[in-house]
């Protein structure tokens, strides 16, 4: 009886470690589920607020994802002239380029703006002289490439909009670490053929709660396959 009783105590242990971690693991998805909510509540309220200022350069070095992307700024300056880059990717539009055109403010310092979206095959109109005041959603520089495929600044081939890559591609320095998705109606932008913009994406993904509900799932089957373990126990028991 001794290894019997044995065996059922180490699988009463794996059992109970096994409804711990599971119901855990719900507890985390629950809590991620409640963080993304607020994220999406914060996010909802930046674009939707008053354009501000865009951070200037003593604010820079503080500008991050969780605080700052997707909101709602304002820049004023001059855009460079012939220094556009396009960045492959679609849109509602269908394939084809952004394009990120550099807008130097009165104080020198370089924002890279993506005045919007041009289809595969046309091409983007010139950014317009002079001063303008350009408003849009700023966004958190792009390192690296897109899902599939890595950029190839040898080649002036763009997958992701990597701010620091781009600027040194172009000779700029002194550029933010973001850049900014002008609005449909900012300078620029001029719609019709090109660059369209007031495209930006604003979508997360939200299935924490489908996951808290499988682990709990998986919790509530490992208390339903150990009482049936302990009753077929107690019957074999009673049967000798």
């Amino acid at each position: 009886m001794r290894p019997r009783r044995l065996l059922h105590s180490v699988l009463a242990l794996c059992a109970l470690a096994a409804f711990a971690g599971f119901v855990a693991l719900g507890n985390w998805q629950v809590e991620r589920r409640a963080w993304k909510l607020d994220l999406i509540e914060r996010v909802e309220a930046r674009v939707s607020a008053p354009a501000v200022a865009a951070p200037g350069t003593e604010d820079w070095p503080a500008v991050t994802r969780e605080r700052d992307e997707y909101r709602h700024v304002r820049l004023q300056g001059r855009f460079l002239p012939d220094l556009d880059t396009r960045v492959a990717s679609a849109s509602e539009l269908g394939t084809g380029y952004w394009i990120l055109s550099p807008l130097q403010q009165q104080d020198g310092s370089l924002v890279l703006v993506n005045r919007g979206f041009v289809a595969q095959g046309q091409q983007a109109a010139p950014v317009p002289p002079g001063a303008v005041e350009v408003t849009g959603l700023l966004r958190i520089t792009e390192p690296g490439g897109g899902v599939l495929r890595d950029n190839e600044p040898e080649e002036d081939r763009w997958f992701s909009r990597d701010v620091a890559a781009i600027a040194a591609k172009r000779g700029l320095s002194g550029a933010a670490p973001y850049f900014v998705d002008a609005a449909a109606d900012t300078a620029g932008s001029p719609g019709g053929n090109g660059p369209v913009g007031g495209l930006t994406v604003i979508r997360f993904h939200n299935s924490h709660l489908v996951y808290a509900i499988t682990w709990y799932g998986l919790a509530l089957m490992v208390v339903g396959a150990t009482v049936l373990v302990i009753r077929e126990g107690r019957r074999k028991g009673q049967r000798r």
